[in-house]
């Protein structure tokens, strides 16, 4: 099976399942139990092939292939299979509607567009384990801000009186502010692990390639801690709470891949 091939077969997947979503919030109830399984599989099947590509694209004999467009599309990756394996117990398959184009669109940059960025075979454990908690955190919090989204069209149209069209789809009000909450804590605990394990294992947190991204990455650990206390101290809800996590998301958002671009696209190092 080529590469292409391959990515093709993902992004019909995604793409699919992305419409089968759309469609069941916009249906009646008759059609929502099977239409979510059917998307539940399209993202499954989705995810192997993505997978399959990432494996072809980022292992080499060199190293792990890191560069942007690879990591651009590992970190998608990364949130769908959250998002799947959260759809399996939680209401937040919804999300995907969302999220899913968005995959489909880093495949497509991964498979036109190349960027070097080589992860030695010898890095150590320690370097390997920040990595993937990095990633983590930001998946998680990407899957945090698009549940703000959702959350503040809701709430838009509940006050304007207007329940209706997808809607009426999502679980209650109150439920998708406790599901943001809880992605927002794992999201945080991750983040502070992330930027402990830098601490740890990296030799210079400050160093030239990295210092913005470290002062970024620990502007948005204060913004979303900020946010639980919040929460916690005097009950922050609603609108506030959907600022706090979109603005820490889009810091979040620079630091991971803002420098990542400045530094390999633009000043291509």
């Amino acid at each position: 099976m080529t590469t292409t091939l391959i990515a093709i077969g993902a992004i019909v997947c995604y793409l699919a399942a992305g419409l089968i979503i759309g469609i069941r919030l916009f249906r009646n109830d008759a059609v929502r139990l099977p239409a979510r399984a059917y998307a539940l599989v399209a993202i499954g099947l989705g995810l192997l092939l993505h997978a399959l590509l990432l494996y072809q694209d980022t292992v080499t004999s060199a190293g792990l292939n890191l560069g942007f467009f690879n990591a651009f599309s590992l970190s998608a990756w990364v949130i769908l299979a959250l998002l799947l394996a959260s759809s399996l117990g939680k209401p937040v398959e919804n999300l995907g509607l969302v999220l899913l184009p968005v995959g489909a669109l880093t495949i497509l940059l991964e498979l036109n567009f190349h960027a070097t960025r080589l992860l030695a075979v010898d890095a150590g454990p320690g370097l390997k384990i920040h990595i993937l908690i990095s990633i983590l955190a930001y998946s998680v919090l990407t899957l945090a801000s698009v549940q703000a989204v959702l959350l503040a069209i809701q709430d838009q149209h509940l006050r304007n009186r207007h329940p209706g069209g997808f809607i009426r789809a999502l679980p209650p009000l109150q439920t998708m502010e406790v599901l943001l909450f809880e992605m927002i804590g794992l999201g945080f605990f991750l983040l502070s692990l992330a930027l402990v394990s830098g601490l740890m294992f990296l030799e210079n947190l400050f160093a030239q390639n990295l210092a913005h991204k470290t002062i970024l990455s620990s502007i948005a650990w204060l913004v979303f801690g900020t946010l639980l206390w919040g929460r916690f101290r005097f009950g922050w809800r609603g609108r506030t709470a959907i600022i706090w996590t979109l603005s820490g998301f889009v810091v979040l958002m620079l630091a991971y891949f803002g420098s990542k671009a400045v530094l390999e696209l633009i000043l291509q190092r």
